[in-house]
């Protein structure tokens, strides 16, 4: 298989957007479309590529957060079983983005904001469990705008989850990992059609997504405190919210 040195440098890209997205439990999606719109690589085949690569990524950082015990299931069920059916039904729809993107660009900004500020400070206190029709519907509001996205919907997860109460930081960054891989499954499942665009360079996508999420789940689980994680969160919520306000 031949790569051209142009594949070289969105792998480099890519391997750095996965290891600050790991780090705090995301797969990456929103990064890896923004890396792939730069580099002009076709609108018809970003969506399905960066999906695939999100469920490869988040298998790993799934596994790797709960493996350490960083994971709560009774939190993920309620949220997975609202967001399952509408992760599918936003991959099939291919709709007009420029209005939700900027809805959603601004509120993941407010989102970063707050977590820098002292709204934080209540994060990892007085946690509770969360009401399950709830979690159901917030589920179910984010399954359908990370298939709707092209992303595993991480980015509205995790500061949710944090705001909330529902868990803490760290545990946050396990469940929105597997929440992402069960999300991007059915995401691209709503769009398996678009599966004949994948590009011949995904297998060195992969690859380097997969080296830059070995060093960023390194970087969450055994060096980040939980307010290097709130930080690296809040900057991951900047990128993706000037992402989305600016395509």
């Amino acid at each position: 298989m031949h790569f051209e040195l142009i594949d070289l440098a969105i792998s480099v890209c890519l391997l750095l957007g996965a290891v600050l997205y790991t780090s705090v439990g995301h797969a990456g999606a929103s990064i890896y479309i923004a890396i792939m719109t730069l580099f002009n690589i076709p609108s018809a085949v970003i969506k399905p590529t960066a999906l695939v690569m999100n469920i490869f990524i988040a298998s790993l950082t799934s596994w790797r957060f709960i493996r350490k015990g960083f994971f709560d299931f009774k939190v993920l069920l309620p949220i997975a079983i609202g967001a399952i059916p509408f992760a599918f039904l936003g991959g099939f729809i291919n709709a007009p983005s420029h209005i939700y993107k900027s809805i959603v660009g601004i509120i993941l900004l407010i989102s970063a904001i707050s977590l820098v500020t002292n709204l934080s400070n209540k994060i990892d206190k007085k946690l509770k469990k969360p009401p399950f029709i709830l979690a159901m519907i917030i589920g179910a509001l984010i399954g359908f705008l990370a298939g709707l996205t092209g992303t595993g919907g991480g980015i509205f997860l995790s500061p949710l989850i944090l705001f909330l109460g529902w868990s803490t930081t760290k545990t946050t960054s396990g469940i929105t990992a597997l929440f992402i891989l069960i999300n991007s499954s059915f995401g691209l499942l709503g769009n398996y059609s678009s599966v004949q665009n994948l590009p011949d360079q995904l297998p060195l996508f992969i690859v380097a997504t997969l080296i830059g999420a070995l060093i960023g789940t390194t970087l969450g689980i055994k060096f980040y405190t939980a307010n290097t994680i709130k930080k690296t969160l809040a900057l991951v919520l900047v990128i993706a919210g000037f992402k989305l306000l600016l395509t």
